[in-house]
């Protein structure tokens, strides 16, 4: 038999509680030679819609229980798995955040967000189609930090209902592409898909090839950006264009 070694590289992951696709979705991509460590945050109500507010105050939340946990393991780098809780703050919230990350687990930091921003820039897009689960408000937000980094929504797209904390990863890959399909636009370069807790990267292939643009998800971003930052090779199992740029 032989056996990973399991010594390229450690990831950390915060992840909501209540998501239930993120861990699946890293495991998918996660590079041979890798392990990948999870930590749920709470600082949020699961009967509650999730709403701005919601996800605001998840964003601004007391980690640093979940950091020394995470520490643990003596992460390479530690993600922070939720898109909405920084795009609700802006894109300096969302950076500081990342510093915070980085001072209290000794890690590389990476934010979903940030993950999507640098993402669609990898990809030389500056106009792009956006959807989400999220109420509209969220995607107001979202809209407007894509802006504050340059990225142009020219058509923006929503669930067109109320998802409670677990309606967001109940949505299926074949209703995930019917919501890239609703978020295009001619002008379009790209497609975004935000949501950690969003079956996108299952969809991603299927959606390049029928719009024919490149598609980025956030937990799709967030390991093309930890892969080439910590210089791990592309392997099978990769969705996507964007992974085209490693």
């Amino acid at each position: 038999m032989t056996y990973e070694t399991r010594t390229r590289a450690r990831v950390g992951v915060l992840v909501p509680f209540t998501n239930t696709n993120l861990e699946a979705d890293m495991m998918l991509m996660r590079c041979p030679g890798t392990t990948v460590h999870f930590q749920r945050l709470g600082g949020y109500d699961v009967e509650e819609i999730p709403g701005a507010g919601q996800m605001a105050g998840l964003g601004a939340s007391d980690i640093s229980h979940d950091l020394r946990m995470i520490a643990g393991v003596r992460p390479d780098v530690v993600l922070y798995g939720c898109t909405s809780a920084t795009l609700t703050h802006g894109p300096a919230f969302d950076m500081d955040l990342a510093a915070r990350i980085k001072s209290g687990s000794r890690a590389l930091s990476l934010t979903a967000a940030g993950s999507l921003v640098e993402g669609i820039q990898t990809l030389g897009a500056v106009k792009i189609g956006f959807s989400s689960p999220y109420l509209g408000e969220i995607n107001t937000q979202a809209v407007a930090f894509l802006a504050a980094n340059g990225i142009e929504t020219v058509r923006c797209a929503d669930v067109g209902r109320e998802l409670g904390n677990y309606g967001q990863g109940e949505l299926t890959p074949d209703e995930v592409f019917d919501l890239a399909c609703q978020a295009d636009h001619p002008e379009a370069q790209a497609i975004v898909l935000s949501c950690t807790d969003m079956r996108a990267v299952e969809a991603v292939e299927r959606i390049e090839a029928h719009l024919g643009k490149p598609v980025v998800t956030s937990n799709q971003a967030m390991m093309f950006c930890l892969m080439r930052a910590l210089g791990l090779p592309r392997h099978g199992g990769l969705p996507g264009r964007l992974f085209d740029r490693l």
